[in-house]
């Protein structure tokens, strides 16, 4: 056998350890998570005044800690949906994306995510456009509207809208009758290295046109904690990271009020 037979030999034999660029955005598996969730958050919260759901964020590197975490809310048999305020990565890799994912779909109930600051790194904010959807969403459980928004102004250099006034101006006029409540969802709440806070104001201005504008909730921070950013009594919720094994549950009641308790596990 000649040389070059050899090295086409060895090279032909090795294909299957060839993997591609960590930022290839090819992948195969789920997409469009959060359309598919949200339409059972939708059917299955129809018409209900009260619920309960979990806030998780920043899962990132800790992957025995998510998955201890998904066994402990399933165990709990009393959640109606989970909601990750982003971080799914932390260097915006493909791989990291399909792990965490392999993570979240073994919730039993739905789930969606955010978009957080280290999964724009590379290409992941393309990435997870394509498994979970548009940076900006929202959706109702039952009376109440949840607004999920992008926040991440620093790792778009201020190119583009973030936070993105149109989304919440049409969003706000597309409400129903029906929304009584609403929770405002985000990765980096405001003050943080993150937000655009040349237009911090105004956002919380803007937001507070919502119907019974209860709380608003976020990640980054990696510390569970509840703030009054403003001084307006609007509390923003800081649910830490994955490394500390704990999430948020939030229980809304038929009265308007909520409760909240931080869980260990």
């Amino acid at each position: 056998m000649t040389a070059t037979a050899i090295g086409l030999t060895l090279l032909l034999s090795g294909c299957s350890v060839i993997d591609y660029h960590p930022y290839d955005t090819r992948f195969d598996g789920a997409t469009g998570i959060n359309a598919r969730n949200v339409a059972r958050i939708e059917a299955n919260c129809a018409g209900r005044t009260s619920l309960r759901f979990v806030l998780i964020s920043d899962t990132q590197r800790w992957y025995d800690e998510t998955h201890a975490c998904v066994d402990a809310i399933n165990a709990r048999g009393d959640v109606d949906f989970v909601v990750h305020c982003g971080d799914l990565t932390d260097f915006g890799a493909t791989k990291e994306f399909e792990w965490m994912r392999s993570e979240l779909e073994r919730l039993t109930m739905p789930y969606v995510c955010l978009l957080g600051n280290h999964d724009c790194l590379g290409t992941g904010a393309d990435v997870f456009r394509k498994m979970y959807g548009l940076p900006d969403f929202s959706f109702n459980a039952g009376d109440t509207h949840f607004l999920c928004l992008n926040t991440n102004a620093f790792e778009y250099d201020y190119s583009v809208a973030v936070p993105d006034f149109n989304f919440i101006k049409t969003d706000l006029a597309a409400l129903p009758s029906t929304v009584r409540r609403t929770i405002v969802a985000m990765h980096a709440q405001p003050t943080s290295e993150q937000f655009n806070n040349n237009v911090s104001d105004v956002f919380q201005e803007k937001i507070k046109l919502f119907p019974g504008l209860a709380f608003c909730m976020c990640g980054h921070g990696h510390h569970t904690q509840a703030n009054d950013l403003y001084g307006d009594g609007v509390l923003y919720y800081e649910c830490g990271s994955a490394k500390f094994r704990e999430y948020v549950v939030f229980t809304l009641n038929d009265d308007g009020g909520y409760s909240y308790e931080v869980v260990e596990y």
